[in-house]
């Protein structure tokens, strides 16, 4: 998916809902060097308004709002914890458990800046996990957010020791490569090199769930990702 090839998931008079790809910046950084996500909506709708964001890497869904009372009624939901929060990922190895909490306390890493660790003066911060497929090498994994640190679902994958696939910061930041995982593997005679399943961080925001101001109960699911659901097919295949 190119950078600036988002689509509209839902959209109303007062928000919309976009699935972001990874490599595109949900809002403007510093360095202004690149054009977020916020910056090709302004263009497309005129005012808007930061939601909430997804790191740079992250794919899936992202809220912004239209007006200013939307902005307001929207931020307090994420604020006060009342959006239910989903997404997949793929980590590396299997969790000894299918399903499981996480409650460790986040903060910034004083050794690492722009990255974050567990420690006990962190914020609390608690995540749920289910493995939804996998094995010794790769598995899927939903997971659900009740706090919302920064890097969350990144530390705490590292914390039961399965860090997310292809995460740099806090993984091997390797790409998922079918010869790892396959014996015989051979290369198709139109490549001169194998070109990496999923190349990207391998996370994903997958559904939102809350209450618009108008009392409906809205959920909201961007798909996961093709190259996550074709990694799982050739595990299958393994097995």
């Amino acid at each position: 998916m190119a950078k600036n090839n988002f689509t509209v998931v839902y959209e109303n008079d007062d928000f919309v809902a976009i699935n972001k790809p990874s490599g595109l910046l949900t809002i403007p950084d510093r360095e202004q060097t690149e054009k977020s996500l916020k910056e090709y909506l302004k263009d497309k709708y005129g005012d808007i308004f930061t939601v909430h964001r997804l790191d740079k890497d992250t794919s899936g869904l992202v809220l912004f709002a239209k007006n200013e009372a939307t902005h307001k009624y929207l931020s307090k939901l994420f604020e006060d914890r009342k959006v239910e929060k989903y997404y997949v990922g793929i980590v590396l190895g299997r969790p000894a458990n299918d399903k499981g909490e996480i409650e460790a306390p986040i903060g910034e890493n004083p050794a690492h800046k722009g990255t974050m660790n567990v420690h006990r003066n962190g914020k609390p911060s608690h995540t749920s996990y289910e493995v939804m497929e996998g094995n010794k090498y790769y598995s899927m994994v939903s997971f659900q957010l009740h706090t919302g640190r920064t890097h969350q679902i990144r530390v705490h994958s590292k914390e039961i020791g399965h860090p997310l696939a292809v995460d740099d910061m806090y993984g091997d930041g390797k790409p998922v490569l079918l010869s790892a995982i396959k014996k015989k593997f051979r290369l198709s005679k139109h490549d001169d090199e194998e070109r990496p399943m999923i190349s990207r961080l391998a996370l994903h925001s997958y559904k939102l769930i809350f209450e618009t101001a108008d009392g409906e109960k809205l959920e909201l699911v961007a798909e996961v990702p093709k190259e996550f659901r074709a990694l799982m097919q050739q595990l299958k295949k393994l097995n």
